[in-house]
């Protein structure tokens, strides 16, 4: 019988199939893979001793959860079936691999699934520039959108989104537009655009820019790999950059990654009627971003090599204030966006 080791020719080989065995931001299956590589951590799943730092009871359940996602002869399959629809795969040590996102450490992606141009991952972190916020987005928030993103791509930066509805949407199309880079971070597989509503721009992406995902091809895009896709959004850019969010958001978390990692963050603000400003709003007021208005605050910001150790600024009105705001807004207007 066919063994997933049977299937692994080369230690590359063997962190692609754990990969495609493991759920994104699996920070047991990433410390393994970083002490062990790939070739290892697979003889460790498929045997019975003792797995580094898990106790027995602990080292079960994860041999369990990754061994009941597929047969050896399904993945097998779906390899072949890969590489014979040409999408490519990127691991660490590869050309074009972003080292950027070694700062996620042991929750950094095992592997990056890839349909477009790969070289745009390994460009210097500061062309690159995250535009995220609601998929509710008001005419206000996708008009800010469509500015930001159009004044990067004619500054040569590369626009990093979800590819999702709304403000995600508008900052590709607009750096399309504008004749220049944009790459695509997707929760499923390179080869299921998703929304399908965007499969056409997503499509085009593919053609001129990047589309890429932790997550293999074939998969179908669920709630947590959309949570986990926030901190590649966040790792793989010099700033992130929030339009509109409501509360307790994607949009959000994905801001929190870029301020722990380090990485400079930015925030529209909006009207204080509206709950498409709630998240902007409270990150403004948590000292996590920066008030930006213009596409050129944060380019300025990334010629003169500012850090965000450099604390941003905290909005006049405090913390406390922004938080009361938001609650009385999501209380009038009803669930977050």
């Amino acid at each position: 019988m066919t063994s997933f080791g049977d299937l692994a020719k080369d230690d590359r080989t063997a962190r692609i199939l754990v990969s495609m065995l493991a759920e994104p931001d699996d920070a047991v299956t990433g410390r393994l893979l970083s002490r062990l590589g790939g070739a290892e951590t697979l003889g460790v799943l498929e045997g019975e001793g003792k797995v580094p730092d898990l106790d027995r009871v602990d080292a079960q359940v994860w041999r369990d959860r990754l061994s009941a996602v597929s047969r050896p002869d399904e993945l097998a399959e779906r390899l072949r079936r890969i590489e014979r629809d040409g999408i490519g795969v990127l691991v660490p040590g590869d050309r074009h691999w972003p080292s950027a996102v070694g700062g996620l450490g042991d929750r950094a992606p095992f592997v990056l699934w890839t349909r477009g141009a790969d070289s745009f991952l390994s460009r210097p972190l500061s062309d690159l520039v995250t535009i995220t916020g609601s998929r509710a987005a008001t005419s206000y928030g996708e008009h800010v959108a469509t500015d930001f993103a159009t004044e990067f791509a004619r500054d040569e930066r590369v626009v990093v989104a979800g590819g999702a509805y709304g403000i995600e949407g508008a900052a590709h199309r607009a750096a399309l537009a504008a004749g220049g880079d944009t790459i695509a971070v997707l929760a499923g597989g390179v080869d299921r655009p998703y929304p399908a509503g965007h499969r056409e721009l997503l499509d085009r992406i593919a053609s001129v820019g990047l589309l890429v995902s932790e997550t293999a091809p074939g998969t179908a895009p669920t709630r947590h790999r959309f949570l986990a896709r926030g901190r590649l959004l966040a790792a793989l850019s010099s700033t992130t950059v929030v339009v509109e969010a409501g509360a307790r958001t994607g949009a959000l978390r994905t801001a929190q990654w870029a301020h722990e990692l380090g990485r400079h963050v930015g925030a529209v603000p909006g009207p204080v009627t509206s709950a498409a400003s709630v998240g902007p709003h409270e990150l403004i007021g948590d000292g996590q971003a920066r008030i930006v208005t213009d596409a050129g605050q944060i380019t300025n910001m990334l010629h003169v090599g500012q850090d965000r150790r450099d604390s941003p600024q905290r909005s006049p009105l405090g913390a406390a204030f922004i938080r009361d705001q938001a609650t009385r807004v999501a209380r009038r207007n009803g669930p977050s966006l």
